[in-house]
């Protein structure tokens, strides 16, 4: 690994947070503001054009091992700096589509590029480069990523205004081509690969506790379940709890800056081992759908709460596993742990609506609240892990 340099400099956590807003925004933030438009022009089913994502996602937790593997062997710059041109690879496809297989397809050419380039391919990058000098860099990148929704959302939905579906997605895959790969060749320095040796015994999992892996892997996946399904559906939930279109929409505007500022108290206060920030993101949104299920009241404060505590969900997938595991372990099971996350997040969609039809919304919401229940107690679990360990 590279051990001249401790930490990368501010100017370059700068770039690398918007490097992966623009990425976020050109994948997985995309269809939230581009499937109504593309169903309405084409006539395409819009649980299929939906679906699309799910597929994208599958094939993301497919690959995220192998993405590991490779940032392993080969240091993570050359990949990341690829990312942007595989999603825009699968924009241009995408703009080009004549059919729906064709559509389908493109999303799955999208799916290898959030493997190579989103978030855990930039942690293993930085963990191979920095060890544990990377905390600082994936606090300070999650910050500034935190604002990918708040930014892409409308900027898609102008150029989509302006241009149509179909040039919007070409001028952002120009944007992607030109800008990704010269700034992450720019930002990273060159090396992380592991030493052979240490990248097969962390490939075989030397040092490494099972029951750890699998409790930071359960936690991380339940994590990204909750996100996904008040993502898709808070607007709905919250109109099925009574609230008309327009207060549902404002409200569930109150996550973006609350999981901003929750992220930025983490720069200020940071400073204690990253399960106490876990504790905090699991109860934070324990707390936040109780109040929103039992106290209709104050539904804006149980949001704000909630986002608050998911906006330090990213920062923890990035923080605690790097102060758990050795550095050549860290590297290739950031992929392995990510799997069942992405898996997870690609059917939530679908189980999600499926409670919603059957249950209604608190139905939605008393099963979150189970899992995020479930969730408090593993870090519990984590907690008392580091406690008997100092």
């Amino acid at each position: 690994m590279n051990s001249t340099v401790k930490s990368p400099s501010n100017l370059a956590i700068v770039w690398l947070g918007v490097l992966q807003i623009l990425v976020w925004g050109g994948s997985f933030f995309l269809m939230a503001v581009m499937a109504a438009p593309i169903s309405r022009d084409t006539g395409w089913p819009s649980q299929w054009v939906y679906g699309a994502l799910s597929l994208s996602l599958l094939v993301s937790a497919l690959l995220a091992p192998l993405s590991s593997r490779l940032i392993a062997r080969y240091g993570g710059r050359p990949q990341l700096a690829a990312s942007g041109a595989v999603v825009a690879l699968g924009l241009l496809l995408m703009a080009v589509s004549p059919n729906l297989g064709v559509f389908l397809l493109a999303w799955a050419v999208i799916g290898v590029g959030m493997a190579m380039g989103l978030y855990e391919a930039l942690f293993a990058t930085l963990g191979a480069l920095y060890a544990e000098g990377a905390g600082r860099a994936i606090t300070g990148v999650t910050l500034i990523a935190g604002f990918a929704s708040t930014l892409s959302w409308p900027t898609v939905a102008l150029m989509i205004e302006q241009l149509g579906w179909r040039q919007a997605c070409v001028l952002y895959a120009v944007v992607l081509l030109l800008v990704v790969a010269p700034l992450y060749w720019k930002v990273l320095p060159p090396g992380g690969q592991l030493v052979e040796r240490k990248a097969q015994a962390g490939e075989a999992g030397e040092g490494i506790d099972r029951r750890l892996y699998l409790l930071l892997t359960t936690i991380f996946a339940i994590g990204a379940i909750i996100m996904t399904a008040i993502a898709v559906q808070l607007v709905s939930v919250l109109q099925g709890m009574g609230h008309s279109l327009a207060a549902a929409i404002g409200l569930a505007a109150m996550l973006g800056p609350s999981q901003v500022a929750s992220r930025l108290l983490q720069i200020l206060v940071g400073r204690r081992h990253p399960v106490w920030t876990a504790l905090a993101w699991t109860g934070l949104v324990l707390v936040g759908l109780l109040l929103v299920t039992l106290a209709p009241a104050a539904t804006a404060i149980g949001l704000l709460i909630f986002g608050c505590g998911n906006g330090l969900r990213a920062i923890v997938r990035g923080l605690l596993p790097l102060a758990m595991l050795p550095p050549a372990q860290y590297v290739l099971l950031m992929g392995r742990m990510s799997r069942p996350a992405l898996i997870g997040q690609a059917l939530t969609p679908l189980v999600g609506g499926y409670l919603f039809e059957h249950l209604g919304a608190y139905g939605v919401l008393y099963s979150l609240i189970v899992l995020a229940l479930v969730n408090l107690l593993l870090v519990g679990q984590v907690f008392r892990w580091v406690r008997r360990a100092a």
